[in-house]
């Protein structure tokens, strides 16, 4: 079952992250893999905040697969991060590669962090 849950979250992931990058490149068509970045840095919001609300939630292991490694997994994207700075480096845009390794590796950790201590606040909240 875990492996279904694996699969299945990812495809919906990845079709998600098609949409999104896609909608984003459509809009804004300059050197900053902005696409890339922004479906990363929502999964960083959207990890923290689950795992926030589902730390010590009776939640199936099946559904936390699915969110977690599936549907999260496949949404954001290292691999593609990776290849946009390395082609960043490569064109000479140096500035711009490591704008993109800060904002990303920065914003991304600070918004899963955000997004855990807010699902912690509302759980507090509604208590």
């Amino acid at each position: 079952m875990k492996i279904f849950s694996v699969l299945i979250g990812g495809a919906l992931g990845t079709l998600v992250r098609y949409v999104l990058a896609g909608a984003t490149h459509r809009i804004y068509a300059g050197t900053f893999p902005l696409g890339t970045l922004m479906v990363n840095l929502a999964g960083s919001l959207v990890i923290g905040f689950m795992w926030g609300l589902w730390e010590e939630a009776p939640i199936s292991p099946n559904l936390r697969t699915f969110v977690f490694i599936g549907l999260l997994g496949g949404f954001t994207t290292f691999s593609s991060f990776s290849l946009e700075t390395l082609n960043l480096f490569r064109d000479g845009e140096i500035k711009i590669a490591l704008l993109n390794i800060t904002v990303t590796n920065v914003l991304g950790i600070l918004l899963a962090f955000s997004g855990f201590f807010t699902a912690r606040g509302m759980i507090q909240f509604f208590r």
